[in-house]
């Protein structure tokens, strides 16, 4: 029997590649229409790219059911903007608030001329992970491996961060803090990293 992810859907991008890659690792993926459906999860994804904005619409009732499985053990990974959703707060919606799993808020990545490199904004292609320190989400993926990003707003550089990027400035590109994970790039067009990486997650899930 395959393990249960649920896949969360708040209308922050298109999920069907997501699914696929997921698929491919070995996992029933599921997406919630009501919050009370995480219970049956083993795992929770939360991916989505574009405005923090987009988070508004995990209400209370979906922060509260995330925040009790992940209370329980449940294995949770964010995605892109998912990944910055797991901070306290993003300057680029400073009205509203993140999970707050994870400390520090998301900034907007600086462009321009950085040591006579021009810098554009957003970040788009690919770039290479810096490993910081070890953990289960990096199991098997090398120092220097390259993955597909596309955002203008970034996570901080903390005890939580696994590995970092830099675009004109380091960011954390990957974190890790317990059963709690996330990824500022995208796993999904990432090729085989970011198949591993994945498939890492499912081992956490288990």
């Amino acid at each position: 029997m395959l393990p249960r992810v649920a896949l969360i859907d708040y209308k922050a991008g298109n999920l069907t590649s997501v699914r696929k890659a997921l698929a491919a690792v070995g996992a029933e993926v599921f997406t919630p229409e009501a919050a009370g459906e995480l219970a049956d999860a083993q795992g929770i994804i939360v991916p989505g790219v574009g405005h923090f904005a987009a988070t508004a619409a995990l209400d209370a009732e979906w922060v509260d059911a995330i925040l009790a499985r992940v209370g329980e053990g449940r294995p949770l990974l964010g995605i892109c903007l998912g990944l910055q959703w797991l901070y306290e707060d993003s300057e680029e919606s400073p009205e509203l608030k993140g999970l707050g799993v994870l400390s520090g808020t998301c900034r907007k990545l600086r462009g321009g001329d950085h040591e006579g490199q021009i810098i554009k904004v957003p970040h788009v292609g690919w770039n290479s992970l810096e490993r910081i320190v070890g953990a289960p989400i990096l199991e098997g993926v090398a120092d220097g491996s390259q993955v597909y990003f596309t955002h203008s707003y970034a996570a901080p550089i903390t005890t939580d961060t696994a590995a970092a990027t830099a675009h004109g400035e380091r960011f954390a590109s990957i974190v890790q803090r317990g059963q709690i994970a996330g990824v500022q790039f995208h796993p999904e067009k990432s090729g085989e990293v970011g198949l591993r990486i994945l498939r890492n997650y499912m081992r956490m899930v288990g």
